[in-house]
């Protein structure tokens, strides 16, 4: 796989009001890569990820999908540049079928219809697919969610707590998929609280706190680091 950068966000910031929500932050993400943000609530992880993936236009600072300049764009158009996300509270069309979430996503960013058959299949949403979206569970919404993102073709996938709500097997089941696709050179970007489920899926992660960069290294490290425990555990 390459070993330049497929996404790099450079001294990115914003502030609503007098709060820096994300003062300064840069990351670079290489094909098949995943990396952890981790951090306390409040401190700025979905803002970032807010920022990356054009919901929020950045005060300063910049975005780069490869070499090309893509800050401020709208999350659609950076989907159709293979840029997408998942969120921490599914919001699929209800009144949908999961297969008509699926190929919606994967019409609206122009990819072939196989596509959409593919998300389901690696999901393993396949056996629902007929079902209506809104009568699925926390589990399955998160896996549509999912679904969703892939079907849209994705070389950068930003996970927004995908881990929160699920089950031990459930936590499993998406640990393998995403590692799998990360074996495709999907970059992934993961921000969880969970962090034995983060740690079946990386090693490096960027901690967070009010909207700074506190550490960026091995999760092990981080554990160890006398500024993240006094954040995580106050001293």
């Amino acid at each position: 796989m390459s070993s330049e950068a497929v996404l790099t966000a450079r001294d990115l910031g914003i502030s609503f009001g007098n709060l820096k929500a994300v003062d300064g932050i840069s990351l670079d993400l290489k094909p098949g890569e995943i990396m952890g943000l981790v951090g306390p609530n409040g401190s700025g992880k979905t803002t970032l990820v807010n920022l990356v993936s054009g919901l929020y236009r950045p005060d300063r600072g910049e975005v780069r999908l490869g070499g090309r300049k893509v800050t401020g764009l709208a999350p659609h158009h950076l989907a159709r540049l293979g840029l997408n996300r998942t969120f921490q509270v599914p919001k699929p069309f209800h009144t949908l079928t999961v297969r008509e979430n699926v190929e919606l996503a994967a019409f609206y960013t122009r990819q072939e219809p196989h596509t959409a058959e593919k998300a389901l299949e690696f999901t393993e949403l396949a056996p629902l697919a007929d079902r209506l979206a809104g009568s699925l569970n926390v589990g399955q919404q998160k896996l549509l969610d999912l679904a969703r993102a892939l079907a849209t073709g994705p070389r950068i996938l930003l996970v927004d707590e995908l881990g929160a709500g699920l089950g031990p097997m459930e936590l499993d089941q998406v640990a393998a998929k995403l590692l799998e696709l990360a074996g495709t050179g999907v970059a992934l970007l993961v921000v969880e609280h969970l962090l034995a489920f983060l740690n079946q899926l990386t090693s490096r992660v960027l901690v967070m706190n009010a909207g700074t960069r506190i550490f960026e290294g091995k999760l092990a490290a981080a554990a160890e680091d006398p500024l993240v425990v006094e954040v995580f555990l106050g001293g």
